[in-house]
């Protein structure tokens, strides 16, 4: 993949407020991730391109994850609230006209799906954090999430 590509990709990631891409193409395979500005923090984006065999993914930083649960207020509903894990378009249900994944009330265990996040023509499945019981939905189908912003609170 040439440089100005690279370049090119950079400027897209950056621009569009998109948290991670990852791009496999001829052989090449290129990920980007754009990390929010910090006070006097190095470059926003990080470029991986393995040469042989593909390294596991590098683990997001534990930092980016405190900032959103730190913001609601003291009327923020008690329990776990699960969070958009990247910015894009919050389905409930796997299809227009089917049943949602959960509804208020729903039970659920560790790894089930409450939604998806469509961004760039991918449909992401949100799985449940921890098991418990469905107490709040805060987003409305079809609506933009961003990264960071609380989904569902499950207690």
């Amino acid at each position: 993949m040439d440089l100005r590509k690279l370049k090119t990709l950079i400027d897209l990631v950056q621009a569009s407020g998109i948290a991670e891409i990852e791009i496999n193409e001829e052989g090449d395979h290129v990920r980007i991730v754009n990390r929010p500005a910090q006070a006097a923090q190095a470059a926003p984006a990080i470029i991986e391109i393995p040469q042989a065999t593909p390294a596991p993914a590098a683990p997001a930083p534990s930092a980016a994850p405190a900032a959103p649960s730190a913001a609601p207020a003291s009327n923020s509903p008690s329990g776990t609230q699960v969070t958009s894990p990247m910015v894009g378009t919050f389905y409930r249900a796997p299809s227009p006209g089917a049943d949602p994944f959960v509804e208020v009330g729903t039970q659920v265990k560790k790894g089930d799906t409450l939604c998806i996040i469509e961004a760039m023509k991918l449909l992401n499945e949100i799985e449940a954090e921890v098991s418990g019981t469905v107490k709040e939905i805060l987003v409305d189908n079809g609506s933009p999430v961003e990264f960071g912003q609380p989904l569902f609170v499950i207690e």
